[in-house]
């Protein structure tokens, strides 16, 4: 009977808790996926890589960079212009960013929404930066999978990095 017992509590461990974390863990992974390509692609420099992960059509950006908000079909376009050319007038260069898995994830239906630790790095005229953050996004899920409609940028300002 105790056999019976510890066998029975084996299976209801390895059945139930285990389908349940595999069900939410596949959108979380796909979520993860989609952000970090959009990071790894700008990081290369492969901006039409970098923009495919993009919602293009009702896309909203805030980021630490003037004007601050970019909204609708131009709003990568634009935000990528004032990004780069902001940065080459304050001489800045050298620009990555190292993204965290997500530290929060929530799903409802085809609507996400992550924040994911972020640091990013440069050179202010020739001296190592770098700027701890996070980035906020929401994403929605479509015919060929996540997209991000929308993220934030959100942190203090850079120091030297030691």
């Amino acid at each position: 009977m105790r056999s019976l017992i510890i066998a029975a509590g084996a299976l209801a461990l390895c059945t139930g808790p285990l389908v349940v974390s595999a069900a939410r863990a596949a959108p979380a992974d796909d979520i993860a996926a989609t952000i970090n390509q959009f990071i790894a692609a700008f990081d290369k420099g492969d901006i039409k890589g970098a923009a495919a992960t993009h919602d293009t059509a009702n896309l909203t950006i805030i980021d630490e960079v003037a004007p601050y908000v970019w909204k609708g079909p131009k709003a990568f376009d634009g935000w990528l212009h004032d990004l780069t050319s902001g940065d080459a007038k304050a001489g800045i260069s050298g620009e990555s960013v190292a993204i965290s898995p997500p530290s929060r994830v929530e799903v409802d239906g085809d609507n996400a929404y992550a924040v994911a630790p972020a640091v990013y790095s440069f050179k202010d005229h020739g001296a190592a930066m770098h700027e701890p953050a996070q980035m906020t996004f929401a994403l929605h899920k479509g015919a060929v999978g996540w997209k991000i409609t929308a993220w934030t940028w959100t942190g203090p300002k850079p120091t030297p990095a030691s």
